[in-house]
């Protein structure tokens, strides 16, 4: 099999000025990625790097640069799942963790459980040894500055960050999913969630079968856009059944985004990766970050 990966950093209105930063970082995000698979690493550690290197961009809406909730904190989601044997780790609602995707890999691998949220997945980081970072530290000046503007609004609705024609906002949640030179498929998805968000507001990033999910026997797929529209459909998982109903990577992408359309008129956008290591991904929203590797590891990136 020849390995391949793809990453998406967020389906929405993209304003234009950070197009090329969008761009630099889903291309590093995909070589971080690339790198391993090439040297003969598992689609698992594929997809972590890759999203650890846009949650390490303040660029995008995960990690560093994160949205603000309506107490002015940042909270995080995020999920990781490995396709050879189901396995899944997610945390939701977390604070002062730079990278909740490695933090789920934690919960998958170390305890008997698939999701940790708020304060317990905090106690379980510490426990564990990852670094606690102060809150100021993962707030970009961009984003104080939404949330004062946003404080100022009466009807601040969140559907309008994804609908064309609204206003745009620079930021998205991340993702990746991959394919190994075994055949074995992975995907994880962080996000720092919706701006203005109340508190404790969880959306379908660490979601299985919505943000995120990875089958061997179908492919991986990881989700962005408006994720109250993108749970009721399971996105995710709705994509990779295509698989097996006979789709390429490609038909499902779109499939599962005109379904959530027709639905419940939701905005979005998906990356999929399928057994036979094809990669597709499609979008309604104005704009996409994407980029992916060919076989022979020439990286392509495209908004």
């Amino acid at each position: 099999m020849n390995p391949t990966i793809i990453v998406h950093g967020g389906a929405r209105r993209i304003d234009e000025k950070t197009h090329a930063d969008h761009l630099a970082g889903t291309r590093h995000a995909v070589q971080r990625g690339w790198d391993i698979l090439h040297a003969g690493g598992s689609a698992l550690d594929a997809v972590e790097a890759a999203v650890r290197a846009m949650e390490d961009n303040p660029t995008f809406n995960a990690g560093i640069g994160s949205v603000l909730n309506r107490k002015g904190h940042v909270e995080l989601d995020a999920l990781i799942m490995d396709g050879r044997t189901l396995a899944l780790g997610a945390v939701a609602a977390v604070q002062n963790i730079a990278n909740p995707i490695c933090l789920a890999r934690a919960v998958m691998e170390k305890t008997d459980h698939n999701f940790l949220v708020g304060m317990g997945a905090r106690r379980f980081a510490m426990q564990s040894g990852f670094p606690m970072c102060p809150g100021e530290e993962l707030i970009v000046p961009r984003e104080r500055e939404r949330f004062q503007r946003l404080q100022q609004l009466s009807d601040y609705s969140l559907e309008r960050e994804f609908r064309p024609g609204e206003s745009p906002h620079p930021t998205g949640t991340v993702g990746a999913v991959a394919i190994d030179a075994e055949g074995h498929v992975a995907a994880a998805t962080s996000t720092g969630g919706a701006a203005f968000k109340l508190p404790g507001r969880v959306g379908d990033s660490p979601l299985i079968g919505s943000g995120t999910y990875a089958d061997d026997e179908s492919g991986a797929a990881s989700s962005t856009g408006h994720g109250e529209s993108i749970m009721r459909v399971l996105l995710a998982k709705t994509a990779t059944d295509a698989i097996l109903a006979g789709m390429t990577a490609s038909e499902a992408a779109q499939f599962a985004i005109d379904l959530m359309y027709r639905r419940v008129g939701g905005y979005g956008g998906i990356i999929v990766v399928d057994r036979d290591g094809r990669t597709g991904f499609a979008y309604n929203t104005p704009y996409m970050a994407v980029a992916w590797a060919d076989e022979d590891g020439t990286v392509h990136a495209r908004i």
